[in-house]
Protein backbone atom coordinates (compact mmCIF):
# COMPACT_ATOMS: atom_id res chain seq x y z
CA UNK A 1 0.00 0.00 0.00
CA UNK A 2 1.17 3.50 -0.83
CA UNK A 3 2.02 5.87 2.04
CA UNK A 4 0.74 9.41 2.40
CA UNK A 5 3.51 11.82 3.43
CA UNK A 6 3.00 15.36 4.63
CA UNK A 7 5.68 17.96 3.96
CA UNK A 8 4.99 21.33 5.51
CA UNK A 9 6.95 24.36 6.71
CA UNK A 10 5.99 25.70 10.12
CA UNK A 11 7.11 28.07 12.84
CA UNK A 12 8.63 26.86 16.11
CA UNK A 13 5.26 27.55 17.75
CA UNK A 14 3.41 25.34 15.26
CA UNK A 15 1.87 27.69 12.68
CA UNK A 16 2.04 27.33 8.88
CA UNK A 17 0.98 30.94 8.19
CA UNK A 18 0.62 34.03 10.31
CA UNK A 19 -2.71 35.56 11.37
CA UNK A 20 -2.96 37.31 7.98
CA UNK A 21 -2.21 34.07 6.05
CA UNK A 22 1.26 35.40 5.17
CA UNK A 23 4.34 33.21 5.04
CA UNK A 24 7.02 35.89 4.71
CA UNK A 25 8.62 34.65 7.94
CA UNK A 26 9.63 31.34 6.33
CA UNK A 27 13.28 30.72 5.57
CA UNK A 28 13.84 30.33 1.80
CA UNK A 29 17.59 30.89 1.66
CA UNK A 30 18.15 27.16 1.35
CA UNK A 31 21.56 25.63 0.79
CA UNK A 32 22.43 22.50 -1.11
CA UNK A 33 22.02 20.40 2.05
CA UNK A 34 18.31 21.09 2.60
CA UNK A 35 17.54 21.18 -1.12
CA UNK A 36 18.95 17.66 -1.45
CA UNK A 37 17.08 16.44 1.64
CA UNK A 38 13.72 17.85 0.53
CA UNK A 39 14.29 16.51 -2.98
CA UNK A 40 14.91 13.09 -1.44
CA UNK A 41 11.54 13.15 0.32
CA UNK A 42 9.89 12.84 -3.08
CA UNK A 43 12.24 10.21 -4.53
CA UNK A 44 9.62 7.48 -4.05
CA UNK A 45 6.59 9.77 -4.56
CA UNK A 46 4.48 9.57 -7.70
CA UNK A 47 1.42 11.69 -6.77
CA UNK A 48 0.85 15.09 -5.16
CA UNK A 49 -2.36 15.84 -3.24
CA UNK A 50 -3.35 19.41 -2.40
CA UNK A 51 -6.40 21.41 -1.48
CA UNK A 52 -8.11 23.70 -3.95
CA UNK A 53 -6.99 26.95 -2.32
CA UNK A 54 -3.32 26.03 -2.45
CA UNK A 55 -3.65 24.56 -5.95
CA UNK A 56 -4.66 27.95 -7.34
CA UNK A 57 -1.19 29.33 -6.58
CA UNK A 58 0.92 26.16 -6.35
CA UNK A 59 0.29 24.73 -9.82
CA UNK A 60 0.79 28.00 -11.78
CA UNK A 61 3.87 28.84 -9.66
CA UNK A 62 5.62 25.59 -10.57
CA UNK A 63 4.58 25.85 -14.22
CA UNK A 64 6.19 29.31 -14.41
CA UNK A 65 9.26 28.10 -12.47
CA UNK A 66 10.41 26.07 -15.47
CA UNK A 67 10.26 29.14 -17.72
CA UNK A 68 12.72 31.20 -15.64
CA UNK A 69 16.26 31.76 -16.97
CA UNK A 70 17.44 29.61 -14.04
CA UNK A 71 14.58 27.16 -13.40
CA UNK A 72 13.91 26.26 -9.78
CA UNK A 73 15.20 22.93 -8.57
CA UNK A 74 12.53 20.26 -8.74
CA UNK A 75 10.18 22.24 -10.97
CA UNK A 76 10.23 19.68 -13.80
CA UNK A 77 9.61 16.86 -11.35
CA UNK A 78 6.64 18.63 -9.74
CA UNK A 79 5.13 19.56 -13.10
CA UNK A 80 5.39 16.01 -14.46
CA UNK A 81 3.98 14.40 -11.32
CA UNK A 82 0.21 13.76 -11.31
CA UNK A 83 -1.63 16.08 -8.97
CA UNK A 84 -4.97 15.47 -7.26
CA UNK A 85 -6.79 18.60 -6.11
CA UNK A 86 -9.37 18.10 -3.36
CA UNK A 87 -12.32 20.41 -3.84
CA UNK A 88 -15.97 20.89 -2.99
CA UNK A 89 -16.39 23.82 -5.37
CA UNK A 90 -14.56 23.16 -8.65
CA UNK A 91 -16.06 21.03 -11.38
CA UNK A 92 -13.54 21.90 -14.11
CA UNK A 93 -10.00 23.25 -14.33
CA UNK A 94 -7.30 23.92 -16.93
CA UNK A 95 -4.29 22.62 -15.01
CA UNK A 96 -2.19 20.02 -16.85
CA UNK A 97 -1.60 16.61 -15.29
CA UNK A 98 -4.24 17.29 -12.62
CA UNK A 99 -7.46 15.59 -11.58
CA UNK A 100 -10.14 16.73 -9.16
CA UNK A 101 -11.20 14.70 -6.13
CA UNK A 102 -14.73 15.62 -5.08
CA UNK A 103 -15.71 12.64 -2.93
CA UNK A 104 -15.13 12.20 0.77
CA UNK A 105 -11.55 12.79 1.87
CA UNK A 106 -11.27 9.34 3.47
CA UNK A 107 -12.60 7.49 0.40
CA UNK A 108 -10.51 9.45 -2.10
CA UNK A 109 -7.29 8.98 -0.09
CA UNK A 110 -8.08 5.25 0.37
CA UNK A 111 -8.44 4.88 -3.42
CA UNK A 112 -5.11 6.62 -3.98
CA UNK A 113 -3.35 4.52 -1.34
CA UNK A 114 -4.73 1.31 -2.85
CA UNK A 115 -3.75 2.39 -6.37
CA UNK A 116 -0.63 1.74 -8.38
CA UNK A 117 2.53 3.79 -8.10
CA UNK A 118 4.86 5.24 -5.55
CA UNK A 119 3.99 7.10 -2.39
CA UNK A 120 1.78 10.19 -2.20
CA UNK A 121 2.79 13.58 -0.82
CA UNK A 122 0.48 16.23 0.63
CA UNK A 123 1.42 19.87 0.66
CA UNK A 124 -0.27 22.55 2.76
CA UNK A 125 -3.25 24.42 2.65
CA UNK A 126 -4.11 24.67 6.30
CA UNK A 127 -7.71 23.49 6.04
CA UNK A 128 -6.81 20.57 3.78
CA UNK A 129 -3.85 19.46 5.90
CA UNK A 130 -5.86 19.82 9.13
CA UNK A 131 -8.54 17.58 7.62
CA UNK A 132 -5.98 14.93 6.67
CA UNK A 133 -4.53 15.00 10.21
CA UNK A 134 -7.95 14.95 11.86
CA UNK A 135 -8.96 11.89 9.81
CA UNK A 136 -5.67 10.10 10.64
CA UNK A 137 -4.69 9.74 6.98
CA UNK A 138 -1.03 10.84 7.20
CA UNK A 139 1.52 8.01 7.42
CA UNK A 140 4.67 10.14 7.65
CA UNK A 141 5.21 13.74 8.73
CA UNK A 142 8.06 15.91 7.47
CA UNK A 143 7.79 19.08 9.55
CA UNK A 144 10.21 21.77 8.37
CA UNK A 145 10.50 23.90 11.51
CA UNK A 146 11.66 27.43 10.75
CA UNK A 147 13.73 29.33 13.34
CA UNK A 148 10.89 31.77 13.98
CA UNK A 149 8.14 32.23 16.56
CA UNK A 150 5.17 34.16 15.14
CA UNK A 151 2.84 34.12 18.16
CA UNK A 152 -0.42 33.47 16.35
CA UNK A 153 -1.55 32.14 13.02
CA UNK A 154 -2.83 29.07 11.23
CA UNK A 155 -2.24 25.81 13.13
CA UNK A 156 -2.65 22.42 11.47
CA UNK A 157 -3.11 20.24 14.55
CA UNK A 158 -6.04 22.05 16.20
CA UNK A 159 -8.74 19.81 14.69
CA UNK A 160 -7.24 16.61 16.10
CA UNK A 161 -9.47 15.67 19.06
CA UNK A 162 -7.49 12.72 20.37
CA UNK A 163 -3.89 11.73 20.90
CA UNK A 164 -1.84 10.80 17.85
CA UNK A 165 1.23 8.69 18.64
CA UNK A 166 4.25 9.15 16.41
CA UNK A 167 7.63 7.49 16.11
CA UNK A 168 10.61 9.78 15.56
CA UNK A 169 12.49 8.69 12.45
CA UNK A 170 14.91 11.59 12.24
CA UNK A 171 15.59 15.14 13.40
CA UNK A 172 18.02 16.99 11.17
CA UNK A 173 19.23 20.58 11.37
CA UNK A 174 20.30 22.48 8.27
CA UNK A 175 22.63 25.43 7.69
CA UNK A 176 19.73 27.78 6.88
CA UNK A 177 18.32 27.29 10.40
CA UNK A 178 15.47 24.92 9.51
CA UNK A 179 15.19 21.66 11.42
CA UNK A 180 13.29 18.80 9.77
CA UNK A 181 11.37 16.55 12.12
CA UNK A 182 10.47 13.28 10.40
CA UNK A 183 7.83 11.18 12.17
CA UNK A 184 5.90 8.05 11.31
CA UNK A 185 2.46 7.27 12.68
CA UNK A 186 2.44 4.22 14.93
CA UNK A 187 -0.88 2.89 13.72
CA UNK A 188 -1.91 2.32 10.12
CA UNK A 189 -5.20 4.18 10.61
CA UNK A 190 -5.62 6.60 13.52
Amino acid sequence: MRKLKLQVQMSVDGFIADADDKMDWMEWNWGDDINAYVGGITDDVSTIVIGRKLAEGFIPYWQEATEKPEPEKGADKINKMPKVVFTNTLTTHNWPNTTLATGSLEEEIAKLKDGEGGDIIAYGGGTFVSSLIKAGLIDEYYLLVNPTIIGTGMPIFKERADKLELKMIEAKAFDCGITVLHYQTLLEKQ
